[in-house]
Formats: C-alpha cells, structure tokens, sequence
C-alpha cells in the first residue's frame, strides 16, 4: 500500500514538472524541468517493476537515465553554442 502511494506521489509530481516545462519563462527551466520528467519516469518505472515483482525495470530505468543525462547535455551544447559539433580545440587554432 506504502509503493502504491508513493506511485501516486509520483504521479502528482510528474504532473507539476510538466507544467512548469510548458510554462517555463526561459529555456533552461525548460530543460530542467525535463530532466525532473526524466527522473521522475525512473522513480515510476521502479515504483511500478517492484509492485509487478519484476527488478528487470531497474535495468530500462538505468539505461533511460544515461539517454535523459546525455539529452540533457546535448540540448544544453546546442543552446549556448548554436551547434552540437563545436569543438573546444577549434579555437585553440
């Protein structure tokens, strides 16, 4: 019952990020409050695989942590250099 409601505590806090990345005022809250989507979906998916007896979940939880991590990164590069191929070693010539 404990797991059960943590889910919904869960759910209701997916909810609020959501909201605060459609209603962000700029980018990077934006971005943070997608990566807080992306934790909150590991937090759900290993609430869910342990009320389903099924650890297996962990593993797609951890592989969708290092996909939301390196997202992140990605936009992050792209927003404050405009490119995803900028090399630091570029202005070093």
């Amino acid at each position: 019952m404990i797991f059960a409601g943590a889910a919904i505590a869960i759910l209701v806090a997916l909810a609020l990020a959501v909201m605060r990345a459609l209603l962000g005022p700029s980018v990077f809250d934006r971005v943070l409050a997608a990566n807080s989507v992306g934790t909150l979906a590991i937090l759900l998916l290993a609430v869910i695989g342990f009320l389903n007896g099924r650890p297996e979940f962990l593993d797609i939880g951890i592989t969708y942590g290092l996909l939301n991590l390196i997202g992140t990164l990605a936009v992050l590069k792209f927003w404050r250099y405009g490119d995803l191929s900028r090399d630091d070693d570029e202005e070093a010539l």
